[in-house]
């Protein structure tokens, strides 16, 4: 920042306003800097996105065009100047101030403490057509590139109230616009490391056809960090310029969504989207690229129990047979959403399988967060609260992007995301499987099978037909008529909505220690109906398995979640934690969170 301000003082730009850490809507991502003011030629509100890297060498990774290795980091990154590309498309997609007028946001790389033979890669023709670069030894022309787009006599203060002032236009949701990205252009804007995964792929793809040497990709994110966004993104790119590639997940709900909105009209693009138990007997590297969503669902083997003897016999653990039907298959995954018994789809699963066969393993870790509103903090708090981290329970204290609150009953809770729903909003209800689950009955009416109180409503159908004005059970997330049932982990993992109800059932409660201590959730197997739980799977596997259940329920939302306990001494705790003001009766003598 001192060097950028020194820059911003020599060219004569006092009155320009300086944004710092500006976040971009909808995700935990920010620029470093928005530099906002006054174009000195049009008279209209300029912006300019300055990414700052304290780089002093960085060189190209291996044949990339767009990645770069730089001294001393672990992971290859993205070009700065393809990054801050992306910034500005991002922002001009988002942000309605610019929609019209997207030649006012211009970006531009500034590495202040390299010199150009340092960098002397980055600085090629291609990569600066995206946005400029200048190093430390540029300095002067950097200066003077500032004020082309930026006037020395105007205030920047208008054009800063209009930037951070703009509405924000609807996010482009993931099964909205699945159709054109796979069939026909990119419409997802790829940021940071979800472009540095996208394009570690299409490097694996060349060098696998010109050294015949195999790579596997491993792609890791919490919810709403864009995997599904990148593997949709791929499989577009891929199949739009001939290479053999097809997208599987484990997830029914979510292949058979994907076939009906993008592959609707055309037999060709549904065969596009698979199951993982649909390789066991494929050629090997019969694919150039298998994509891999929710890869935290492989399952142990890819036998069902109708599976025909003498290929059940013959069975191999599912990880092997993905890692050999195509020459770069690709694991996008998220190792806490594992909620049923017998799913090994972790990164050191794959890693293991991968080496024993010799692959290279090429690794992306995706920072961001873009479901929840972009809240990271949302998506830490969650984990914090359900002791997935060390650090257990801890308060909310709030995110401008996010909002979280506790519901006193379900018909509460219903009647809030209701009235969210009439204001335009998208909106379901989802519960821990502890109530018992029904058939339709005969005149296609469902059976209102969970119950709280006098409130009762029906779960999601489990079929392929709509019954009684509800949806198939795979189109529950995505038809507005999903919202009159109860969504389970199984129809609610893998998509978003806006605002999010949750139920926490009584198979998950919150107990205080006797001597006053922190206190801890405790897994009751007894009260779960979830049929995947049987007599051999241990306790621990409960209880990890429960705990990520609600882990899945909870991170669905966009806009805001609303949470409600059937058991009271958990309800006491989530207001004590969400409510921090909140006195709880089971925390006024103790220290508890």
């Amino acid at each position: 920042m001192p060097a950028l301000a020194r820059d911003l003082q020599d060219a004569g730009l006092d009155g320009v306003e300086v944004i710092l850490e500006h976040r971009l809507p909808l995700t935990s991502k920010r620029a470093d800097v928005v530099l906002a003011g006054v174009h000195p030629v049009t008279g209209r509100p300029s912006y300019v996105i300055v990414e700052l890297k304290q780089w002093s060498s960085a060189g190209w990774f291996e044949k990339s065009d767009t990645l770069v290795d730089v001294d001393g980091a672990r992971y290859q990154s993205l070009h700065p100047s393809h990054q801050v590309a992306g910034y500005v498309r991002y922002l001009r997609d988002f942000i309605a101030t610019l929609a019209e007028a997207p030649d006012q946001v211009q970006g531009v790389a500034y590495l202040h403490n390299a010199t150009d033979h340092g960098v002397q890669d980055l600085l090629s023709e291609t990569a600066l057509s995206e946005a400029p670069l200048f190093t430390g030894e540029r300095r002067a022309g950097f200066v003077e590139w500032l004020q082309t787009l930026l006037s020395p006599v105007e205030s920047g203060a208008r054009s800063a109230d209009l930037l951070l002032g703009s509405p924000v236009r609807p996010s482009k949701q993931l099964m909205d616009l699945a159709a054109q990205e796979v069939r026909d252009r990119e419409q997802f804007v790829l940021l940071d490391e979800q472009k540095v995964a996208r394009d570690l792929v299409m490097l694996a793809v060349n060098n696998a056809h010109q050294a015949d040497h195999k790579e596997v990709v491993l792609v890791t994110g919490g919810p709403g960090s864009g995997k599904s966004v990148i593997a949709l993104s791929l499989l577009g790119d891929l199949a739009r310029s001939g290479h053999s590639v097809v997208h599987a997940t484990g997830s029914r709900s979510f292949t058979i969504t994907l076939r009906k909105i993008a592959g609707k009209g055309s037999s060709r693009t549904q065969q596009l989207f698979k199951y993982f138990n649909n390789f066991m007997d494929a050629r090997r590297n019969g694919l150039d690229v298998l994509i891999l969503d929710e890869a935290h669902r492989i399952r142990e083997t890819s036998a069902l129990r109708w599976t025909p003897k003498k290929i059940r016999e013959k069975a191999r653990p599912q990880i092997e047979e993905l890692l050999d039907a195509a020459r770069v298959p690709v694991f996008l995954l998220d190792q806490h959403q594992v909620v049923r018994p017998g799913e090994l789809g972790t990164p050191n699963d794959i890693r293991a399988a991968a080496a024993a066969r010799g692959f290279t393993v090429r690794e992306v870790n995706l920072s961001a967060q873009f479901r929840s509103g972009g809240s990271e903090a949302y998506i830490q708090w969650v984990q914090r609260l359900l002791g997935l981290r060390a650090d257990g329970p801890t308060p909310w204290e709030g995110d401008e992007n996010f909002e979280v609150d506790v519901a006193e009953s379900p018909e509460e809770l219903e009647a809030r995301l209701q009235a969210k729903r009439k204001k335009g909003y998208g909106a379901r209800i989802t519960a821990g499987y502890a109530w018992p689950w029904s058939d339709p009955r005969e005149d296609g009416s469902l059976v209102p099978d969970v119950k709280i109180g006098t409130w009762a409503r029906p779960w999601n159908l489990r079929g392929d037909r709509a019954m009684g004005g509800a949806p198939p059970s795979a189109l529950w997330a995505t038809d507005p008529a999903g919202f009159g049932q109860v969504g389970c982990v199984y129809t609610a993992q893998g998509f978003e909505y806006d605002w999010n109800g949750v139920i926490i059932a009584d198979d998950l409660v919150w107990r205080q220690a006797a001597d006053a201590g922190r206190g801890g959730w405790i897994a009751r197997r007894e009260n779960s109906r979830d049929p995947v739980f049987t007599k051999k799977t241990p306790p621990e596997d409960v209880d990890r398995l429960i705990r990520n259940t609600y882990k899945v329920l909870l991170t669905r939302g966009m806009v805001g979640t609303l949470i409600y306990s059937t058991d009271p001494e958990t309800q006491e705790m989530l207001r004590s934690v969400v409510r921090p003001g909140y006195r709880s009766a089971i925390s006024r003598d103790t220290t508890h969170v």
